[in-house]
């Protein structure tokens, strides 16, 4: 029996748009690794990492489609955002202002 797997190109289509998007980051800072995580109704946010520090985001309309796109870029992939990898992300006076922005605001 053959293998009658229904393909959805409006998906494969988003795939590829997001792996071309993490490529992109990654060529630009000198390459980049990721960590997906889920974010209810929305989908799924692909955090990434260049190793310049530099860093980045994208959202994926699901789970299944960010772990696609991430695979078919070809970038490293974590299952958590601590440790090694989190320590790579630079974080600047912007990132500092808003971190203190929220914290004074409650």
């Amino acid at each position: 029996m053959a293998d009658t797997q229904q393909v959805d190109p409006k998906a494969e289509r988003k795939v590829a748009r997001l792996a071309q998007r993490i490529s992109t980051f990654a060529r630009a800072h000198g390459g980049a690794e990721g960590q997906i995580a889920y974010v209810g109704e929305r989908g799924a946010r692909i955090v990434l990492v260049g190793e310049d520090g530099d860093w980045g985001d994208l959202v994926a309309p699901t789970f299944e489609i960010a772990e696609q796109a991430v695979a078919k870029a070809g970038i490293t992939r974590h299952e958590s955002f601590d440790g090694e990898f989190a320590a790579k992300v630079t974080t600047g006076p912007y990132e500092w202002k808003r971190m203190a922005g929220m914290q004074i605001r409650g």
